[in-house]
C-alpha cells in the first residue's frame, strides 16, 4: 500500500505504517500547494493520504478521488498524541477505499480502570 502524510501531519507518523511505502508531501516536494493540487497528484501515485485538515473532505470532493482518506483527530501534533493510536491509523489505511474518508479520533485519552 502507498501511503502520503500530509504537510501537517507530525512526519514520525510514519513509523505507523511499517509495512507499507510511505512518504510526506514535503518528501515528495509537494509542500505548500492547495489541496486540489495536492490531491490531483497524489491520486496518481498514492493509496491513501493521512491527514489532520478535518474540513478536507468539505473543501473537496473526496468521493470522486482515486485514494482514500484517514482523517486524524489528535490534541497536538506531538508524535505522544498519535501513538496510541498508530493500530487504528494503519487498520484504517489498509482499509480505506477510493473515495472513502475515515475519521480516527485520538484526541481523546484512554480511560483508566
Amino acid at each position: 500500500m502507498r501511503i502520503l502524510i500530509d504537510e501537517c501531519v507530525n512526519p514520525r507518523v510514519k513509523a505507523a505504517f511499517a509495512n507499507h511505502e510511505v512518504k510526506t508531501v514535503v518528501e515528495m516536494g509537494w509542500g505548500g500547494i492547495t489541496n486540489g493540487e495536492l490531491l490531483a497528484r497524489a491520486e496518481q501515485s498514492f493509496d491513501a493520504l493521512v491527514t489532520i485538515d478535518r474540513n478536507i473532505e468539505h473543501q473537496q470532493n473526496t468521493s470522486q478521488r482515486k485514494l482514500g482518506f484517514v482523517v486524524i483527530k489528535v490534541p497536538d501534533n506531538k508524535i505522544a498524541s498519535y501513538a496510541p493510536i498508530f493500530a487504528d491509523m494503519c487498520d484504517a489505511a489498509e482499509r480505506v477505499q477510493p473515495g472513502e474518508v475515515i475519521h480516527i479520533d485520538g484526541s481523546t485519552p484512554p480511560r483508566r480502570r
